[in-house]
């Protein structure tokens, strides 16, 4: 049985953390004080053991931050986990721990270890090498002031964002075609009878979708993308130089050839090939797009272009006349318990997998289900998860998959099965009425299970390379391919059946679901294309990163013109958030994922032989081994676009 969460307290949180810091700088000691030969066993073991206690650790403690019903035990949760990433950053930078190890690497033994532990002691070295241990000390102390001024300016620019207040002031006259309810929300003006539109999304996009004033769709799109432009473009600018510094200290030529040393595309260049082959087929699809947007434009008495503020207006009102989708009726289709029934199904059949619920859960709250995963052939139990599907005050409010403990080869042989959790917002039941989900909200449960079963068929022998612990640009590919099961007709058939009537979903609202997905499809990944070429361009190996040329560059990409006098960079948090020389990835896994898909697509859609070679070449060995290498062996070629191009329409 997994951990029982019942019995869980702050105090609890705070003892496993302080036991799990006591027992880890133990380990850390024994292999540095160890004056012996080294070996595997000796040096490598217990840095392993080490990477299963915190595994452990953060499951039953830190995690319970983003469940937790109780404030003080998510605060207590939450500093506990500050507490415990910055003890495992200190570890890094412990000189005798990085000797002890470098020692062993230069061992003979070291040189004949098999691939898995070749492996985890390579990415060990390596991350010792990106912490700076190879550094002189007056490279290693500019380091250190240029890092700890990254993390100033992240906090700064955040903030300068969160504080940021802008309004388009309005008056009730003003909201001609916005949906009813939309001006209660709105607070009032400091002028009797006007009203403030915020920068927020729930208020900016209802907007931009429905408003049928272009003055104003324009003024609030001038708003929106000049946010913090004062304070935050400097800030960007200076860490941009920053983190070029810190890439030319290490010996690279660009901070993104610097950070994609660890991710599945190497370096910068096979991005922007990656972004060139699918910038020509968008751009002839997108210029039809345009074109059917701009006659729409004409028919309203616009005679000029379609600009960046008419997109969203006029794609809400395309999608509206052509694709009349009525999302509430696709729901009724859509009965939770259903889903997940069908969801079970269709991946036992495919995977090899069964599940059975687990008596009690044991878990956070009496909403949360425990389940237990087990092989189809053998019988035996393989993982289990935590599905926490409704919504409660102070709960994480997205969707996400969270491991509680990773799978790994014990001393004694066995395999620890991992442990992982499902946690989203769901509209919970009430009374005799279920849980309905729009068609979003399936993709999104189907697309968080690819998680899960990520996390959970592993058989990689390392904690290290277990969990997540893929290649960052690679961990949503297997997330990815499972949503394509539900644009499916027939897939869907098995579980898509009326929460009253128990009939199947019919095909004409799956095609409906299908066309409104593809329209404008182009300029939309276009727009995303051009992020993540902005992206790169900052971070990338070129000479010139002025940044209005980059943006103008960029903006080019999306065929809408360039707002005169806006600067949205600075409020893309994703620059400052983690996501430098990386926004790339969101695309780089759908269409990898798309493209694993084809094998399905090609050979048929439920296919269990395509699925279980699908969970030994890919699930099972995670990080083991290259996201490259796994996708040329389940493909038996090298990956392309061809399966995102064909889903998008431009290729059949």
């Amino acid at each position: 049985m997994p951990f029982d969460f019942t019995s869980a307290t702050g105090a609890s949180i705070d003892s496993v953390v302080d036991r799990t810091i006591e027992d880890g700088n133990r380990l850390v000691q024994q292999i540095v004080d160890f004056d012996g030969e080294r070996n595997f066993e000796n040096t490598m073991q217990p840095l392993e053991a080490l990477a299963v206690l915190t595994s452990h650790t953060y499951g039953q403690g830190p995690f319970l931050g983003n469940v937790s019903t109780d404030e003080e035990m998510r605060e207590t949760a939450r500093a506990a986990e500050e507490r415990l990433t910055k003890w495992q950053v200190e570890l890094e930078f412990r000189e005798d721990l990085y000797e002890a190890i470098k020692a062993y690497s230069e061992t003979a033994e070291a040189q004949t270890l098999d691939p898995q532990p070749r492996r985890f002691l390579d990415f060990t070295m390596r991350d010792f090498r990106r912490a700076g241990h190879e550094l002189s000390e007056e490279q290693r102390s500019e380091l250190k002031k240029h890092q700890g001024r990254l993390v100033e300016l992240s906090v700064a620019f955040s903030k300068n964002l969160a504080e940021y207040e802008d309004y388009l002031i309005v008056t009730p006259e003003d909201l001609d075609g916005l949906p009813d309810g939309y001006a209660d929300r709105l607070k009032p003006g400091e002028e009797p009878g006007t009203l403030k539109v915020s920068m927020a999304y729930p208020d900016v996009l209802p907007f931009m979708e429905n408003s049928t004033r272009r003055d104003l769709r324009e003024q609030i799109t001038f708003k929106f993308n000049t946010q913090a432009v004062d304070d935050n473009r400097p800030i960007l600018e200076e860490a941009v130089e920053i983190r070029q510094r810190i890439a030319e200290i290490f010996g690279h030529s660009s901070w993104a050839h610097h950070g994609m040393e660890v991710k599945m595309a190497k370096h910068p260049e096979s991005v922007f090939e990656f972004y060139e082959g699918l910038i020509e087929p968008l751009t002839a699809k997108g210029s039809e797009e345009t074109e059917a947007l701009g006659r729409l434009l004409l028919r309203d008495g616009h005679d000029d272009q379609l600009r960046g503020w008419d997109f969203r207006f006029y794609d809400t009102k395309l999608r509206k006349e052509q694709y009349g989708v009525d999302l509430n009726e696709v729901a009724e289709y859509f009965p939770l318990e259903q889903v997940i029934e069908g969801m079970f199904a269709i991946t036992g059949e495919v995977f090899g997998l069964s599940y059975q619920r687990v008596e009690p859960a044991n878990a956070w709250h009496e909403d949360v289900a425990l389940y237990e995963i087990l092989d189809q052939d053998s019988g035996q139990r393989i993982a289990h998860f935590f599905a926490d599907l409704f919504p409660r005050d102070g709960k994480y409010t997205h969707a996400a998959a969270f491991p509680l403990v990773v799978g790994h080869r014990l001393p004694d042989g066995t395999y620890e099965r991992p442990v992982s959790a499902i946690v989203a917002n769901f509209t919970k039941p009430a009374g005799d009425k279920p849980s309905l989900l729009q068609h979003s909200e399936v993709l999104t449960l189907f697309h968080e299970f690819g998680h899960i079963l990520h996390m959970s068929l592993t058989r990689a022998e390392f904690a290290r390379f277990s969990g997540a612990n893929t290649e960052w640009d690679f961990v949503e590919a297997p997330s990815q391919i499972m949503e394509n099961w539900c644009w499916n007709a027939g897939v869907l058939a098995r579980f898509a059946r009326h929460h009253k009537t128990g009939a199947n979903i019919p095909e004409y609202i799956v095609q409906q679901l299908v066309a409104a997905r593809d329209l404008n499809v182009a300029l939309t990944t276009l727009r995303q294309i051009s992020f993540g070429w902005l992206d790169m361009g900052m971070h990338g190996p070129r000479d010139d990163r002025d940044l209005d040329n980059l943006l103008l560059e960029a903006q080019n990409i999306t065929l809408l013109p360039p707002h005169e006098g806006t600067f949205f960079p600075s409020s893309f948090g994703h620059l400052m958030g983690g996501y430098d020389a990386g926004y790339y990835g969101y695309l780089w896994s759908e269409v990898f994922g798309d493209d694993m898909f084809s094998r399905f697509a090609n050979e048929g859609i439920t296919s269990p032989v395509v699925g279980r070679e699908y969970r030994s070449a890919v699930l099972e060995p995670n990080g083991s081994r290259d996201a490259s290498d796994l996708l040329l062996d389940f493909l038996g070629r090298a990956p392309s676009n061809v399966a995102f191009l064909t889903k998008l329409g431009i290729l059949t």
